[in-house]
């Protein structure tokens, strides 16, 4: 269930667009960095503020990879899973992460720090290997340079 505030800062959102739909999106992100994740109830209750049917909502929030429907870590770690990251050794950085942290893809850490999955293009081909961790993008990843970024973590 959506606070009042976030209510508030969704119907905002609405006079920044021509077409209410528009505002999608942005209200699933709003509510996404309230609660952490993109519940389906959340989903549901924002459909209904920007007047678009519960279904599309739906299908908008699960197509794209930057909403997260369940609960995840305090970080979120997207390896890089192209063909050019694979070819520099994604594979390899991925299995590293799941032994280095004790999960498999799709896992949070059992003390909440951490969440692993991939992503299909972080759009850095020429550093590749490449990864997502909350906002902030490494490159030219080797499991040494991945330990370090863990330790900087808390990880």
């Amino acid at each position: 269930m959506l606070s009042d505030e976030l209510r508030g800062e969704i119907r905002a959102l609405l006079d920044q667009y021509e077409e209410p739909r528009s505002a999608l999106m942005p209200a699933f992100w709003l509510a996404q960095q309230s609660d952490g994740h993109l519940a389906a109830e959340a989903i549901s209750e924002i459909a209904e503020i920007v007047g678009v049917d519960p279904g599309y909502a739906s299908g908008v929030a699960s197509f794209y990879t930057m909403y997260h429907l369940r609960p995840v870590g305090r970080h979120v770690i997207q390896v890089c899973k192209t063909l050019s990251c694979r070819m520099a050794g994604a594979e390899d950085i991925l299995e590293h992460l799941k032994a280095k942290l004790g999960i498999n893809l799709g896992e949070t850490t059992p003390d909440g720090a951490f969440s692993l999955c991939t992503s299909e293009c972080l759009a850095s081909c020429g550093t590749a290997p490449v990864m997502l961790v909350d906002d902030d993008l490494y490159e030219n990843l080797t499991p040494e340079r991945v330990d370090e970024i863990l330790a900087q973590l808390g990880g």
